[in-house]
């Protein structure tokens, strides 16, 4: 039996400037501030002599193993990224259309929460977990919202079932910031 995993496949190469912000703040939080504080701590466990059994070396080595990987992951996601920012060239794109970065108001037509709005924007894969109604380009509702129009019924293809939304409105506002209502 064999260990291997083949490689999963990357996430879209789109951040927001928000985003590739946060990524960034990250990188430079481990590799500037945790890994020196850990490889200290090594160091002076290492000093106290058998390795073998001291918890506190292999524990810290851990940690570094940790660090370094999510380091060398950053790093190369960074490099490949795209920042799209929605706010340059707004005479480019039709504002009655849905694209990277736009807040979208939806009317779930369900029987469950039917008539329900709520506000969702659409971000890269590496930046939804930074709000509730931040949802990745990549989901199911990401992919069949990119690019529709103002007033569209989409139907979104859920593991449980379908799910048909209504685009109420669409927002592209300063730094991608909540319209209100």
């Amino acid at each position: 039996m064999s260990r291997y995993r083949p490689p999963t496949t990357p996430g879209s190469q789109y951040i927001t400037p928000e985003g590739a912000a946060r990524l960034r703040d990250e990188l430079d939080r481990l590799w500037l501030d945790e890994r020196p504080r850990v490889t200290i701590a090594v160091s002076e466990a290492a000093a106290q002599g058998d390795r073998s059994e001291n918890a506190e070396y292999t524990y810290g080595k851990k940690r570094l193993h940790e660090i370094d990987r999510r380091v060398r992951f950053l790093r190369k996601r960074l490099e490949g990224m795209t920042i799209v920012d929605p706010e340059a060239n707004p005479g480019r794109r039709d504002p009655q259309r849905v694209y990277f970065g736009a807040w979208v108001q939806l009317e779930h037509i369900d029987d469950r929460v039917d008539g329900k709005l709520r506000w969702y924007r659409l971000v890269g894969p590496d930046e939804f977990d930074m709000a509730n109604d931040y949802i990745s380009m990549d989901s199911p509702l990401g992919r069949s919202l990119l690019g529709k129009r103002l007033d569209d019924e989409v139907t979104v293809a859920l593991p449980g079932g379908n799910d048909i939304v209504v685009i109420v409105a669409i927002h592209y506002g300063p730094s991608g910031a909540r319209p209100v209502g």
